[in-house]
């Protein structure tokens, strides 16, 4: 790609690098949980490379995030183990400790437990979930199909758990009865034809983050229509739009409760050849960062 002191990249930005950062940044590669075959390791990679597709401006709001101090803390090695888990852990941790938002670039779904458990600690009862998923997350065992579950056993209350984008077909009636039982705050993809995503967010932040508790957002891109997300393999026809899914991330990194995201289920080996999948994960970061410069 050519060069241009005019037109800085947002590769750049993210490789500043920074000993006091805003915002850190960190790719947990697990893939092998994965109830679906995945390259989803191959996607933290795959992510810091489209940043060079972007620049740090963002043209709605006219603001450059280039003014947030960032840095990049590099990969969890071998994350999908028990040990694995418990590295993601620590460097969720450290992250949370030196900066306003921390962003854990996937790898599969399997990395939210170990990311919020990392950010919030052992004591989970004062903190709050929101997912952007198609599906529950509930399932036994561990794989990327149970990190909501296992969040809860660990001691998340969930009450204070809200999924958005739940999809028709793609759950089963087992896991939605788990989490009605749970009473935990659904809203269907179904629901945003109706309401704003606005409106949306402000429910799901009030009751995720009742008591001023911390909250963690999982963007699980397989919400999303198929068409625009080929890379997630779990993705179905009729999913949320990306527009609709990057005013999501805007107003996570936008919100003071909001501690940290993680962006999981893209499997860069399995994108369209123009990179839309992998493209729309590294846009999601970029408005996180918007969303935090606006604080």
């Amino acid at each position: 790609m050519s060069e241009d002191a005019l037109w800085p990249r947002a590769a750049s930005w993210l490789q500043s690098n920074s000993s006091n950062p805003d915002i850190s940044v960190f790719g947990v590669p697990a893939h092998k949980t994965s109830i679906s075959k995945t390259g989803a390791h191959k996607t933290p990679a795959a992510i810091r490379k489209a940043m060079l597709r972007y620049s740090t401006y963002n043209a709605t709001r006219r603001l450059d995030i280039a003014s947030l101090k960032v840095k990049d803390l590099g990969d969890v090695k071998s994350p999908d183990s028990l040990e694995g888990e418990q590295r993601t852990s620590s460097m969720a941790s450290l992250a949370a400790a030196k900066s306003a938002l921390t962003v854990a670039l996937g790898g599969d779904n399997s990395i939210t437990f170990a990311v919020a458990r990392g950010v919030f600690g052992s004591d989970l009862s004062n903190a709050g979930l929101i997912t952007l998923d198609a599906h529950h997350d509930l399932r036994d065992g561990i794989s990327n199909g149970s990190p909501v579950r296992r969040l809860i056993e660990a001691g998340l209350n969930p009450k204070r758990i809200v999924q958005i984008g739940i999809a028709d077909f793609s759950n089963s009636p087992a896991y939605a009865q788990r989490a009605q039982e749970l009473g935990i705050r659904v809203i269907a993809r179904s629901e945003l034809r109706r309401r704003s995503v606005e409106d949306i967010w402000a429910e799901a932040i009030s009751i995720a983050g009742a008591g001023s508790g911390s909250v963690h957002v999982d963007f699980d891109v397989d919400v999303c229509d198929r068409a625009v997300v080929p890379g997630c393999p779990a993705a179905a026809p009729g999913g949320i739009s990306a527009d609709e899914l990057r005013q999501f991330a805007y107003l996570a990194g936008w919100s003071n409760l909001v501690k940290s995201i993680d962006i999981t289920e893209v499997d860069a080996t399995a994108d369209a050849p123009d990179g839309r999948t992998v493209r729309l994960a590294a846009l999601l970061l970029l408005e996180a960062a918007a969303g935090l410069a606006s604080r």
